[in-house]
């Protein structure tokens, strides 16, 4: 009942990730995470279908990997996202995140080569606080995004990067700088907000 709060993450390959003391202490039923993995399964199925658009992955074997998202409250996303990179033996693996809770950053920092975390607050509720519009993004502006940036990488179909001087080399495309982020006045609401 409170979707913003993560018990646990899936990601491509099978990958489950649980916070087994959270399950407990919420009462949370095997058959509950059961079902919920059943139906968010089914919901990266249908995203990794219809993101890529007939796209292959990115190769990522020895390579550099960043990992980015919007922030870090109990790390669930990204231990999985950590967890399902590992399997593609990547070269390095860096997380970046403009805000975390401190705990989290020291244990993703734990699993991978380097962390950044730009503000870690001392008192940390939820990612949604600190963000003026925390709406969750359509599909129709993540396919605009990709296809954009699948043109301006040139992805080829063995799915490295073509172009430039060396295979992992790209040069995006000129984009105008978010406003920054004002930590000492968090706007929103952590109604709806999500790790």
């Amino acid at each position: 009942g409170r979707a913003e709060l993560a018990m646990g993450a899936i990601a491509s390959g099978g990958v489950r990730v649980l916070n087994d003391t959270l399950i407990s202490s919420l009462g949370i039923t095997s058959e509950q995470v059961a079902a919920v993995t059943a139906q968010e399964t089914a919901e990266l199925a249908r995203r990794e279908l219809a993101y890529r658009g007939g796209r292959p992955p990115v190769a990522i074997h020895g390579r550099t990997v960043l990992l980015i998202d919007d922030g870090m409250a109990t790390g669930a996303s990204m231990f999985a996202a950590i967890a399902a990179l590992r399997q593609q033996y990547p070269m390095r693996i860096v997380v970046a995140v403009p805000v975390a809770a401190a705990a989290t950053c020291q244990q993703v920092g734990a699993l991978v080569d380097e962390v950044v975390c730009a503000f870690v607050p001392e008192s940390f509720y939820a990612v949604g606080l600190w963000y003026d519009d925390f709406e969750q993004a359509e599909d129709a502006t993540m396919l605009a995004l990709l296809d954009q940036r699948a043109c301006e990488l040139r992805i080829d179909p063995a799915g490295g990067v073509a172009g430039g001087s060396a295979a992992n080399e790209f040069h995006p495309a000129p984009r105008d700088e978010p406003p920054p982020l004002d930590p000492s006045a968090p706007a929103g609401s952590s109604d709806g907000a999500r790790t």
